[in-house]
């Protein structure tokens, strides 16, 4: 099975575009930060900004791309990447596109290529 990016996600990274989503039942709206591989299946690492959730809000959510229905780029745009607790990155088996961090004024995402694949 090949392992594809999803453009929608692309497309929210790359323009800094919130997204409103369903994951586990559950409505959320989430800052889309990085898309990847990790662990074998694709998968979205977003800050979750609002929506329901099990934990307190905001906080960072990884999502299996395949377990994501309803998706909605919203018209609402955040400002850039975000530092982590731990100040670390996720080692993902391949990246995508991530947000560029505050302050980098150059393209929003850094995105993948398909012609590189």
């Amino acid at each position: 099975m090949l392992l594809k990016p999803h453009p929608e996600l692309l497309t929210a990274i790359e323009h800094r575009r919130i997204i409103r989503l369903i994951y586990h039942r559950k409505k959320r709206i989430v800052e889309p930060h990085d898309h990847g591989i990790l662990n074998g299946s694709v998968q979205l690492l977003g800050y979750q900004v609002g929506g329901s959730s099990s934990r307190p809000l905001p906080n960072w959510i990884l999502m299996k791309t395949n377990e994501i229905t309803g998706l909605e780029l919203l018209d609402q745009l955040f400002p850039a990447g975000r530092p982590t607790a731990s100040g670390k990155h996720l080692h993902w088996d391949e990246l995508f596109i991530r947000v560029k961090p505050a302050g980098d004024h150059r393209d929003a995402g850094s995105r993948w290529d398909a012609g590189s694949q």
